[in-house]
Formats: structure tokens, sequence, C-alpha cells
């Protein structure tokens, strides 16, 4: 600017010198017009406003760089440009922006902007544009990579931040000065809750339910105390309680299942600290109680744990109280697909367990029997699918039994177990020789050794045969459509062998026949004379309890009447026809 008003002033010189010559040898002289007083003025004013406007420029440019340096931060994908408040700008609006911003900048550098050269805008919308370092540039983002938040989900109780000091802190002229620190975030803690079911008996339950408590929430397992801690309020009412976690209910038990006392903590403090911490839920039960037993080992345990934890695909821990490692051993295939952790030995661990959900003690049903309920059974599993599961468990590969006539050379195949102990078929072997001529193929087993083993066998067979005990609870490993046979003893044992095993078997699609002994195949009749009780009013030693009942007629053998025996063994043939 200078320059030129300068050159103004050199030119207004030589205009006037000129004047003052005259042509030379009579040429024309010049023409030379001095300018006007006005002229002049309106040419030092539009000097004056170019000064100006030249001045101004980069004053502008910077304020507008400081306006836009505060955009959110984005993350640039491949899709377009994502801003911090989760909002998605498309890869035309980006390049629409950046465009808007380069001719926003070319039009300051044609119109009135400085001469020389211009620092490139930033090709993404949003750009900070007083980032001209590159230097600057990937200090700034490494440190805005390092600071992240990161909220644990292993207990789900908190999350705290964890932030990254490796980059230091960018400099001061950095667009940093106008991000917002990362501070700490909090994570409500959810509530906490516990119900606890202790109904006595409800419809159709033939003896009182046990015990079952879910607690949610900042649950602590403490194995070393044998109690579960959870932090609540103690203005909500909420009492200690003592658990004995097996489900079934009896007096009997009280000396052979672990209780587990439930404690309510007012706050953190007041409740064992943590030492590991879980992101699934946990299942607290007893394999004490009447467990060696096959019967109860189903109707107590494995049923009632498939109930409470098959929802949770394996994703569930399990803490046992009463540890048994044979226990344990025998019934791993079904353990191993229920949960697919390490079982924890309630009885020794050390540790504190952190949860947001446990249940102590487990959901059941009638024995042997699932059907849908409101509470017990949300899912509405069966026996029907739980016998799936044990197929699936031992690798069984046999869903339905033979059909008579589907291959005329195989015959039918029969197992017949056996008894060591009290209820034996004295007459064994005639049994088997008649079961022979009418065309089954006969096989006898006692229900013992290798389960994995004894389970393929059963699942081998299509009619299983066997007096009232525990034996008969191997019908979960028949194929569906098979036929069971119960030989059911003297004594009114219509209810027991029912419920026991006729109703579950129903309920496994099983085909199911009874055959109920005289009194004349009972060995109670060398025991007692004919005018006796146990002979003219069963039901008065059924009202003696449970220790009478099964002293008597649970130790009774049978012989059975050939005769009498053979319509029902030609029933099941029948059944097998269809």
């Amino acid at each position: 600017m200078a320059f030129l008003v300068q050159h103004g002033k050199s030119r207004g010189t030589v205009a006037a010198a000129a004047r003052e010559r005259k042509p030379r040898h009579g040429a024309k002289a010049a023409v030379t017009r001095s300018p006007g007083k006005p002229e002049l003025g309106r040419r030092h004013l539009a000097g004056r406003l170019l000064l100006a406007a030249c001045l101004v420029a980069p004053v502008l440019c910077i304020c507008a760089a400081r306006l836009l340096s505060p955009l959110p931060s984005r993350v640039s994908s491949g899709d377009g440009v994502y801003l911090a408040e989760e909002k998605h700008v498309s890869s035309e609006d980006a390049e629409a922006g950046a465009g808007a911003l380069n001719s926003f900048h070319q039009g300051i550098v044609d119109g009135h902007g400085p001469p020389g050269p211009i620092s490139p805008v930033p090709a993404r919308f949003g750009a900070d544009l007083v980032r001209i370092s590159p230097e600057l540039d990937t200090q700034v983002k490494n440190s805005n990579d390092e600071n992240r938040t990161v909220v644990s989900n292993e207990s789900g109780i908190e999350g705290k931040t964890i932030s990254s000091g490796k980059s230091g802190s960018p400099p001061e002229t950095s667009s940093m000065d106008f991000q917002q620190s990362v501070t700490d975030i909090e994570v409500s803690k959810p509530m906490s809750k516990i119900y606890c079911d202790d109904k006595s008996k409800d419809e159709g339950f033939p003896y009182a339910r046990p015990i079952i408590c879910q607690m949610s929430g900042d649950v602590r397992v403490s194995p070393g105390s044998s109690s579960v801690s959870i932090i609540m309020p103690m203005q909500q009412g909420v009492e200690g309680r003592r658990v004995r976690p097996y489900a079934r209910r009896d007096d009997s038990l009280l000396p052979l299942v672990t209780e587990v006392d439930i404690r309510a903590s007012a706050s953190e403090n007041d409740a064992p600290k943590c030492s590991v911490s879980h992101d699934v839920p946990a299942v607290i039960f007893s394999i004490g109680g009447y467990t060696g037993n096959f019967f109860h080992d189903m109707s107590d345990v494995l049923i009632p744990l498939y109930l409470t934890s098959f929802r949770f695909k394996g994703r569930v821990k399990f803490f046992i109280t009463n540890y048994k490692q044979w226990w344990i051993q025998k019934y791993k295939p079904m353990l191993r697909r229920l949960s697919h952790y390490d079982i924890i030995d309630f009885d020794s661990n050390k540790d504190v367990h952190c949860f947001e959900q446990v249940m102590v003690g487990l959901f059941r049903d009638r024995d042997l029997i699932l059907q849908p309920h409101p509470t017990r059974n949300l899912k509405g599993y069966s026996m029907l699918d739980f016998t799936r599961f044990l197929r699936h468990s031992y690798g069984l590969k046999r869903a339905r039994p033979l059909v008579l006539g589907e291959e005329p050379s195989k015959k039918p195949k029969m197992l017949v177990i056996s008894r060591r102990g009290t209820r034996k078929i004295l007459n064994l072997r005639q049994v088997v020789a008649i079961s022979r001529a009418l065309g089954f193929d006969v096989t006898i087993s006692e229900a013992r050794g290798n389960l994995k083993r004894f389970a393929a066998m059963v699942n081998s067979c299509d009619v299983l045969l066997a007096v009232h005990g525990a034996g008969l609870t191997n019908q979960i490993f028949l194929p569906a459509q098979a036929v069971v046979i119960q030989i059911v003893p003297w004594g009114k044992m219509d209810w027991m062998a029912t419920n026991f095993y006729g109703e579950p078997a129903r309920g496994m699609n099983l085909r199911y026949l009874e055959y109920h002994i005289s009194e004349q195949e009972s060995s109670l009749a060398q025991r007692y004379p004919r005018d006796h009780m146990v002979f003219k009013d069963p039901m008065a030693i059924h009202g003696q309890g449970w220790n009478v009942l099964a002293d008597i007629f649970m130790t009774q053998d049978v012989k059975l009447n050939l005769r009498r025996f053979r319509p029902t063994l030609l029933q099941a043939l029948d059944l097998l026809q269809l």
C-alpha cells in the first residue's frame, strides 16, 4: 500500500515537470492532463480502504477458526463422520461442508485477502483451523485416543474412568483447550432385592416344598462363613434367615444338609470385601440329604438343578455344599452341560465372591415330574426336555424303540433290573424264560457301576422291567414310546407306584404298565399270618409313618405267578406294535 501511495506521488511530480517543458523541433507537445482535486481525493480514500481491508482480513480468519474449533469431536468412518453426540453425518454432507469452508476461505483470498501462500483448509467437516502444525495435530489425536472411559461389567456394580497420560499435556494453542476433560463416570448400582419362596405346601404337591431364596443387586457369597450377604438398607425390613439348600423338605434331613446364612447388610462396610467378582449368576445347592440313591439324585438334585439353571445356557456358577467328589464325578456330563465353569466347594473355599444374582436352593416340582408353573417353571420345561438333555449329555442315540414287524428278524430288547437287597424277584429265571418264549431278547443287569455305560444299555432297550424302587428311575434313559413295566409290591403301594414312577413315565412319553402282586406272591406271606393287619388293613401300617411302612412293605421280595403275569408281557408286545 505504501508502495502504491509513493508511486502516485511520483506520477504527480513528473506531470508538473512536463507542463513546464516545451516541445522540441516543432513536434507536437504531449498533452498531459493533471487530475482534479475531487478525483485525487477519491484515489486517496480507496487506498486507505484497501489498506484497512488487508489488515482486517487475517483477524477475521483467526476469529473464524476460533469459532469453529470447539465443534464436537468426531471419529471418521468409512461412511462419513460421526459426531460425539452420536449423530451421523453422511459422506456427501461431509464433503459439502468441507467445500463450503474451502469456498469461504477462497473468497477471502480472491477478494480482499493478503497476497502470498495460504494454509490449506482441512478436508474434514468441522476441522480445526487453528491446527497448522502436523506435529501438533498428531499429538492432540493421540491424547484423545488414550483418554477412554471403561465401565466395569465384571460385577456390574460401578464403573470408573481410566485415563492414560502417555502423551503428556498438549500445547496451549491446540484444540484440547476447547475439549472438556474426562471425569469419573458413576454407574448407578442395581437395586438390591430378595425373595424367598417358602410355601409349606401348594397345589398337588404331596409334602412340604423346600425354600429357595433369590437375590439380586450387590450380593456377596462367603463360603468360609457359610453365608450370603446382600447389601440393602435395613429400613426395608429384611431380616436374615438360614436356609438348607436341598430340594426336599423333611425333618429327617436336618443333620444331613448344611445351612446357609442369608444376611442383609446396611452398607458395603458391613459386608465382607469382594475378592473375586463374577459377571454370571450363582446357584448354591446341597448334595447332602438322601443323595447316593439314584432316585433322590435325580428327584432332589439333578432335575431341580436343570429346572433352576438350564435357562442360563451354561453361564452360571455352581456352589455345592456337603461336597462329595465322587458324586461330582458320577454326574459330570450333566453338570458340565449346565455350567461351563468349575464347581466351587462351598465347604472349603475361602474367597468372597461377588455377584449380581444369586439363588440359594433349587426350584423343584414333584418327583421326576416337570410341569408349567408361573413361578417355579417360567420356561415351561417338561420331562421330555429333560430326557433330551440327558441324551445329549451322555451321547445316547436312540430316540424311539423298535416297532414290531419293522425288522422281522429283530426281537424287542427287554432289560430286567435285578436287586441285591430287598424287593428281589425270587423266581427271576422263570420270568426271563417266559419272556424269551414270548419273543423278547432279555438282558438282566443291576443298576450299578459306570452310569454312562448303564445309560447306554437302557437306551438300547425297548422294554424296562423292575420291581418298585430306585432302579425304575433309569426309565429316564429310555427312548420315547418305550414300555415300562413296574411290579408293585403288596401293601397298598398304588399311590407311591403311580406318583413316583407311573406319572413320570407318562410325562416322558413312555408307555407304562403296572403289575400288582397278590398277597401270595409276596414274601410277607411267610412272615405274617393271614389275619394280620399287613393283609387285612395295609393302610393302618401307612398311618404309623414312613419308618414302619419301610420296615414292612419296603423289605418284601416277590415271587411272580407266571400265569398271572403273562398277560402283562403280552400287553407290552402289543404296545410295541403301535
